[in-house]
């Protein structure tokens, strides 16, 4: 069974910055890739940046140059560093696993940016 355990979500000011963590334990077999998606109220879930083993990463548009993303590999631990937050920023971040034998997804972690 796979876990996947997220932190570091919070209330926030528009300009501000808050780091997000993720650790994945369990059996995990070989990790493809680790990244955070978000949902905002009434919205779906969307894609904010990934972290593809061998060393690519990916942004949404809506991020790029605010956000980065990093892996621990020996740790199985991925994070996002979020700066220059913005009031449409403000949703539910999850942190997501592919492995071999599957996606796996956290149980999401709020993040509100106050204007």
């Amino acid at each position: 069974q796979v876990q996947l355990v997220e932190s570091g979500g919070g209330l926030v000011q528009a300009g501000g910055s808050l780091r997000l963590s993720c650790s994945a334990s369990g059996n995990i077999g070989s990790i493809n890739a680790m990244g955070w998606y978000r949902r905002a109220p009434g919205n779906q879930r969307e894609f904010v940046a990934s972290s593809v083993t061998g060393g690519s990463t990916e942004y949404a548009d809506s991020v790029k140059g605010r956000f980065t993303i990093s892996r621990d590999n020996a740790k199985n631990t991925v994070s996002l560093q979020m700066n220059s937050l913005k009031p449409e920023d403000t949703a539910v971040y999850y942190c997501n696993l592919a492995t071999g034998w599957g996606a796996y997804w956290g149980q999401g972690t709020q993040v509100t940016v106050s204007s």
